[in-house]
């Protein structure tokens, strides 16, 4: 048997070549951070089987992270406090609500200040009849004759005598409503007093109106005093 080339070598002298020496590879350890400390140092049960990337994942306090962490528009929504923006139509919806309300608050307003301006200019005008019926009344205490006539939608009544009820039919007199009291006053102080407050004029006899238009200026259409309105 033919011996090969490297043993006849060997048989003349020669060594052979050594082998040069492996090192073993230094590799870094993924589960060592920089610095020498493995990334499971100081967590308790942290090399354990089956506590991986499966288990603690995304929990506080434990090194995981969110396996989908909410960016932009989520992110901002789901926290407390943060409101989505109003749209253009809202804003406008709003403002008009706002006007109409103000706008309603100035008529309130208004109506009230109206309101009061009508009553203090009728406090007014009844004190200055007051003093325009002082000693003017030519009420008598002795007149049994009850002359009605319509004053607010209602019948009422003043008593005159015999002489009062001819010149009160034929426009000479007139009636007056003041603090609850018909009073009875000449046409001339009627027309004063219907410039000053009209609302206080509780009979005016035309004498060219037809009869029918009063029908309670003839005494035999008189109503009953026993008979109540």
């Amino acid at each position: 048997m033919t011996d090969s080339l490297r043993d006849q070598l060997l048989g003349l002298g020669f060594k052979p070549a050594p082998k040069p020496e492996r090192k073993p590879e230094s590799r870094p350890d993924a589960r060592r951070p920089q610095g020498g400390k493995p990334a499971h140092a100081g967590r308790p049960g942290a090399g354990k089987p089956g506590q991986g990337q499966g288990q603690g994942q995304g929990k506080p306090g434990q090194g995981g992270k969110p396996a989908n962490k909410p960016h932009g528009a989520h992110a901002r929504g789901g926290q407390p406090g943060n409101k989505p923006a109003r749209s253009r139509e809202d804003i406008d919806l709003a403002k008009a609500y706002a006007i109409r309300a103000q706008r309603e608050k100035d008529d309130r307003i208004e109506a009230e200040r109206l309101k009061q301006e009508e009553a203090r200019l009728r406090r007014e005008a009844r004190a200055r009849l007051e003093e325009l019926l002082k000693d003017k009344a030519l009420n008598k205490a002795e007149a049994d004759i009850a002359r009605h006539f319509s004053y607010g939608g209602k019948i009422k009544r003043v008593y005159v005598d015999a002489e009062q009820l001819k010149a009160l039919n034929a426009g000479e007199l007139g009636v007056l409503q003041l603090n609850g009291r018909y009073v009875l006053v000449t046409a001339e102080v009627l027309a004063q007093a219907e410039a000053i407050f009209p609302a206080a004029l509780a009979l005016k006899v035309d004498p060219n109106a037809p009869a029918e238009e009063d029908p309670y200026a003839d005494p035999k259409f008189q109503v009953p005093d026993d008979l109540v309105w």
